[in-house]
């Protein structure tokens, strides 16, 4: 599944090519890909029309675009027509969607779930592929005042290490409070948002750190390391494209990234780690994989 690195690619397309643009006709090729919008296909289509799309944003793993105000009813009090948020676009990804800025005489990809045509004559469209179904786009309100159009069904993701907003001193403290170990800690996107397995892996790897270590054994001093490796291995991803493994992350252009090159843990089961030539390891995790060097990332000791 795609982590920040390939959703904040995703959402600099978006904002490149589709912020501004006033919607002109939906089309919902499957209602697997709407089915988080309750009010089904016609209501979706419907809600959208005519509504222009304000600035790409993103939390984590999910991005999404507000609906600017167009009518002074709809616009609170001393803010400017055009600015204020009520409603947002949702995406999310899943295992496979793709949001795609095509030419509008462009083939039809298989996979093709939602087509969003615009009132403009740059000739280009928005589409949304999904493969395997996961993922989708819904409408959703955003919270009261949030400057960005948050949409309310995310309010409870925490902020990303990105974020200029994300609290240190209140992650650290959670850490020290909880009875989990640092693996879990980071994936827990209530706590820390957009680090999913591969980045998790990487950024524990760069700080020495074992998957199973308690989070209650980490010093101040050891979770600021911990969170500056997981900012420099994002930071090198994005410079890349995010991590692809095949055909099925791209950005908004069908392009993949290529981090996948550059991975110091993850998917380097029996090769030499890139800092002591000690054999990485793999082991089963919560249904899913860690990879480490067992040297390198010595295992918590067991009182």
């Amino acid at each position: 599944m795609p982590e920040l690195p390939e959703v904040e690619v995703v959402r600099r397309g978006l904002e490149r090519w589709v912020r501004g643009r006033t919607v002109a006709d939906v089309a919902v090729l499957h209602p697997r890909a709407i089915r988080r919008h309750l009010a089904g296909p016609e209501d979706f289509a419907a809600q959208l029309r005519g509504r222009r799309l304000g600035a790409a944003r993103r939390r984590g793993k999910y991005l999404w675009l507000p609906l600017e105000a167009e009518t002074p009813a709809e616009t609170p009090a001393g803010t400017p027509l055009g600015t204020a948020p009520d409603r947002a676009v949702l995406a999310h990804l899943g295992m496979s969607g793709q949001l795609l800025v095509q030419p509008h005489d462009a083939l039809d990809e298989k996979h093709l779930r939602i087509r969003v045509r615009f009132a403009d004559t740059t000739g280009t469209e928005l589409r949304f592929v999904d493969q395997r179904t996961f993922g989708g786009l819904s409408l959703h309100d955003t919270v009261p005042g949030d400057p960005d159009g948050l949409p309310d069904v995310i309010a409870h993701i925490a902020r990303d290490p990105l974020d200029p907003a994300f609290d240190e001193d209140a992650f650290h403290a959670a850490l020290r409070r909880r009875r989990t170990t640092v693996k879990r800690a980071l994936l827990d996107q209530s706590l820390i948002s957009g680090v999913g397995n591969i980045y998790a892996d990487e950024a524990l790897w760069r700080a020495r750190l074992h998957y199973d270590r308690p989070t209650a054994t980490l010093t101040r001093p050891r979770s600021a390391e911990l969170l500056t490796h997981i900012r420099d291995v994002m930071h090198a991803a994005l410079a890349v494209g995010g991590t692809s493994f095949d055909s099925l992350y791209v950005n908004v252009n069908g392009e993949s990234g290529y981090f996948d090159r550059s991975l110091d843990a993850y998917g380097r089961e029996d090769e030499p780690c890139r800092r002591c030539g000690t054999a990485m390891r793999r082991r089963p995790w919560m249904n899913r994989s860690s990879y480490f060097c067992p040297r390198c990332q010595r295992p918590p000791r067991v009182s």
